[in-house]
């Protein structure tokens, strides 16, 4: 869906200095990438079927929820990414309603515990936005996208990856600091290397193969945190 209304918008053209996507080079129409969207869609909507079986309407709600969004994003007069709100909804949707959903499925319930987890997942996932966004500022106004990086420009949008970097490792820091669990919560901690490599990106270079190398470290960085705090989690 970002593929499609991007490249409809003239967001994403030729001579991008992101990664490559199928419209710009050519490898695809927008027929057959319309097409691929409706049947990713499809295939989560088989998916929530059964989550439905198992824990009710709720499931209904995240998934409709989540189809509008990922249209949203991009497509239509208002889109998402296009005033700004994209991180926002990345943050909610890619944290919050992801980890709470999940719990909430396995669970039958919320926990507050669920809820500060959900926060370096979200706050991860914003962070690879932000790193996409910075090395596409320059391109994105031209073309009319708002992103927050274009309103923020570069200063305000290092200091927020900064800030979703501290938000991330604050939660399991916390944790332990308050009781909550044992020095095992501390595994993402790991991970601060490439979280300084990454921030050192952000933070000193605006050319695109940089920022891409960044993009790879960040969602890295992600993975990694990720599997390590639902380790920590489990250990105790």
């Amino acid at each position: 869906a970002n593929d499609l209304y991007d490249f409809r918008k003239g967001a994403d053209a030729p001579g991008r200095i992101g990664p490559a996507r199928v419209l710009p080079e050519g490898w695809l129409g927008t027929s057959e990438v319309r097409t691929g969207m409706i049947v990713s869609f499809a295939i989560a909507t088989v998916a929530g079927l059964y989550l439905w079986s198992v824990a009710g309407w709720p499931v209904v709600a995240i998934g409709a929820a989540s189809i509008l969004a990922g249209i949203g994003y991009t497509a239509g007069p208002f889109a998402l990414a296009y005033i700004g709100l994209g991180d926002l909804f990345v943050l909610l949707f890619f944290g919050f309603v992801a980890v709470l959903g999940t719990y909430y499925v396995q669970a039958g319930g919320l926990h507050p515990e669920a809820v500060l987890a959900a926060i370096p997942v979200g706050a991860l996932a914003t962070a690879i936005l932000v790193v996409n966004n910075v090395r596409d500022l320059d391109r994105d106004r031209a073309a009319g996208k708002r992103t927050l990086a274009v309103m923020l420009g570069r200063r305000g949008s290092r200091a927020e990856f900064l800030a979703l970097l501290i938000a991330a490792y604050a939660v399991p820091l916390g944790l332990w600091a308050q009781g909550f669990r044992t020095a095992w919560i501390l595994l993402p901690f790991a991970t601060g290397s490439l979280a300084v490599r990454a921030l050192h990106a952000v933070r000193v270079r605006e050319d695109g193969p940089a920022l891409n190398q960044a993009l790879l470290d960040t969602a890295g960085l992600h993975a990694l945190f990720g599997l390590l705090f639902a380790a920590g989690i489990a250990l105790g």
